[in-house]
């Protein structure tokens, strides 16, 4: 599924660095607190430091794959479109739904105001938090991945990107944050 025929801006330096396998080889072990970020939300305008989180509310970290603002990863799109209409059963459950991309800021904007997103949108053009997540990489952009953490922080939940799975569904994401 192609959300668009706009190529430009498609290759670019993340394109190439991002270009080669490298399967997901996640090493966080359950029950232990993950890498701390702060990144940019282009939803909000502001800095999200994930640590500002802990001791206050569960998280969920959803790193998706957006090649440029007009091209979307076909697992991803669908994946993004049902996190964002189902924002606000996760707030109303007290979690915060973290959505990371590589997209740079310019880019992000354009997702945030085409898909109207509610939930935060994290921009790490450079890939840095894709990578100390081990997430993988695959034909120009870091692989989707979800993380449920709870309200210590402490990882609960991991869901890598296979071919045969692409992203958990939300159904268990919430279910898992209900075991927590």
């Amino acid at each position: 599924m192609l959300t668009s025929t706009d190529f430009r801006g498609l290759f670019n330096e993340r394109f190439f660095r991002n270009f080669l396998p490298i399967p997901a080889t996640n090493t966080l072990r359950l029950e232990i607190g993950t890498p701390d970020f702060q990144l940019p939300d282009i939803t909000n305008g502001t800095l999200v430091k994930l640590s500002n989180y802990r001791g206050k509310q569960p998280v969920l970290l959803a790193f998706t794959r957006i090649f440029t603002e007009k091209q979307y990863c076909p697992f991803c799109f669908p994946h993004i479109k049902a996190l964002n209409e189902n924002y606000s059963e996760f707030k109303n459950r007290g979690i915060e739904v973290l959505l990371i991309t590589s997209t740079d800021e310019r880019q992000s904007q354009i997702v945030v105001k085409d898909l109207g997103l509610q939930m935060p949108l994290l921009s790490d053009p450079g890939c840095y938090v894709f990578r100390k997540y081990e997430v993988g990489q695959a034909l120009g952009a870091p692989l989707p991945a979800q993380f449920v953490l709870d309200q210590e922080g402490k990882l609960r939940y991991k869901h890598l990107f296979s071919f045969l799975d692409h992203n958990a569904s939300i159904e268990t994401l919430l279910g898992k944050f209900n075991c927590t």
